[in-house]
């Protein structure tokens, strides 16, 4: 009778290793990626949408020129670290809107931050009306079309950025955060877009894609990888950036407004 040999602790432990390491190492591809699409410099004021500490935020302001600098954060925990390194932040919750007045903003920031909302038409909209008109936006999430979803699918796993639970990360044994909780209530996955499903629904918030790409093919190495990037412009010119860790990311479109806030929140 052929003996089954089951896979030793060991082995398992150190693949998991590997794709963790191969996994951070896309989310650095991804802010490289996220800061080389934006051209420089750009007029302020800058707003980001989920700055977190403020890091990758003052980089991006350093890049650009900005020194005004804006932020809102839905964790109050990262709040401090933020105002610390010169962010202006305000706590607040995006789906309820952005406490800015209209045309505030030259430039306008989300990294990886659309993905954990839930109304991503206010999210869109409001982003349009705080922007300035000759403004630029960047926005980057994970692509949902990406190989490594698509196989894991195949395979009847869960996609590595698909979240079905608000405390712990289950559904996928490759995936190097499987079984770990999260690591704050804000980073669980609610909407995930494919390249066109980002570009249509800018489109249909007035915004046009003129240029897109993507980050990586995880969960092979960086060198292996292409780097990407994406903007959106609006009737004044709004960009958006969309750069992802984990794979194909998403979309960056560049986009020109086709309209002038076509589509206003319903009383």
């Amino acid at each position: 009778m052929e003996q089954r040999h089951e896979p030793r602790l060991e082995d398992v432990l150190s693949l998991r290793n590997r794709l963790h390491r191969v996994f951070r190492d896309t989310e650095e591809a991804n802010r490289q990626a996220f800061l080389a699409a934006l051209p420089h410099p750009i007029p302020g004021p800058m707003l980001d949408i989920g700055p977190h500490t403020g890091e990758l935020t003052m980089e991006i302001a350093r890049r650009v020129g900005i020194h005004d600098v804006h932020g809102v954060e839905l964790i109050a925990d990262h709040i401090p670290a933020a105002r610390k390194r010169g962010v202006q932040v305000v706590h607040g919750d995006v789906d309820r809107g952005l406490p800015f007045p209209d045309d505030m903003f030259g430039l306008v920031v989300a990294n990886q931050v659309i993905e954990h909302v839930r109304r991503t038409d206010t999210f869109l909209r409001e982003i349009r009306r705080v922007v300035k008109p000759d403004g630029l936006v960047c926005i980057s999430t994970n692509n949902l079309s990406s190989w490594h979803n698509v196989v894991s699918l195949a395979l009847g796993m869960q996609p590595t950025p698909m979240h079905v639970s608000d405390e712990v990360i289950v559904g996928n044994p490759m995936n190097p955060e499987a079984g770990l909780a999260h690591e704050d209530l804000g980073r669980t996955h609610l909407r995930l877009f494919t390249r066109r499903a980002l570009e249509d629904l800018a489109r249909y918030h007035g915004l046009e894609t003129v240029s897109s790409e993507t980050v990586g093919f995880y969960p092979f190495p960086r060198r292996s990888r292409s780097a990407s990037s994406a903007s959106i412009r609006a009737t004044a010119r709004l960009w958006s950036v969309s750069c992802v860790p984990s794979t194909p990311q998403s979309p960056s479109p560049i986009c020109r407004t086709t309209s002038p806030r076509p589509h206003s929140q319903p009383q």
